[in-house]
């Protein structure tokens, strides 16, 4: 645990608990909007780039609902470890997912056609996803909770997705360029990928050791290999 997570009072770490509770909340219920109405516009459209961001909005939803899960606990912290496990599952789905969608988009060669309806949805989220991921990242790193920060880093990929579905939809409806997008998505695969590794291999801050070294220059949590970034503070140190 951190020096500035030990030194927060009950009264602010409740009020930390509660709007980590909300701000899984709101990412379950936008995301799961967001996902019906992709679904519904890549059916229509028959674009492999829309319906797999629309499953990726219900994989989303599955990490806030983990969020919502350890956070509904009387004591969120003895759930942690199992929580980032969740997490980090959710993270190899949405790779799996997005690396087998965006391959088998570049091998058909489908002919998607264009969708205001989808560009709309990638713009909105564009606008709204970086504000959850701030809002997580700030709550997270506060509470000392790798969940949290684990699920804003899920939203920011999410993020990204927004983007490249936005930049792909554009250029297949103005240059009928279709392999923009699927592209881009083999990248963001490799990253949900190895996010998903780091938050497999995370530890609980309370199971970092304590330094072993007497003369360590900076004193920090001393966290030990696979801890987690959160574990320590900005001026914290590792063994």
């Amino acid at each position: 645990m951190t020096t500035a997570t030990a030194s927060l009072g009950p009264q602010r770490r409740a009020q930390l608990n509660r709007r980590s509770l909300h701000l899984a909340y709101a990412t379950a219920g936008y995301n799961l909007v967001e996902g019906a109405v992709a679904v519904a516009a890549g059916a229509a459209a028959s674009s492999t780039a829309l319906l797999g961001f629309g499953l990726d909005s219900f994989i989303e939803v599955s990490s806030a609902l983990v969020v919502i899960w350890q956070f509904r606990s009387r004591v969120p912290e003895a759930r942690e470890r199992l929580a980032l496990r969740l997490i980090a599952v959710s993270f190899f789905a949405l790779a799996a997912w997005i690396g087998v969608d965006a391959v088998r988009a570049l091998l058909n060669r489908g002919e998607a056609e264009p969708s205001p309806v989808g560009i709309g949805v990638a713009a909105v989220s564009v606008m709204v996803m970086p504000l959850l991921v701030y809002l997580k990242r700030r709550t997270g790193r506060e509470l000392g909770s790798a969940t949290v920060v684990a699920d804003s880093t899920q939203t920011l990929l999410c993020t990204w997705l927004s983007v490249i579905l936005l930049v792909g939809l554009v250029l297949n409806a103005l240059l009928g360029w279709s392999w923009a997008d699927p592209v881009a998505g083999l990248v963001i695969a490799a990253v949900a990928g190895r996010e998903g590794a780091e938050a497999w291999r995370g530890k609980q801050c309370g199971d970092c050791a304590a330094p072993t070294s007497p003369n360590v220059e900076t004193p920090g949590c001393g966290c030990g290999p696979g801890c987690t970034d959160i574990c320590c503070a900005e001026g914290g140190s590792r063994r």
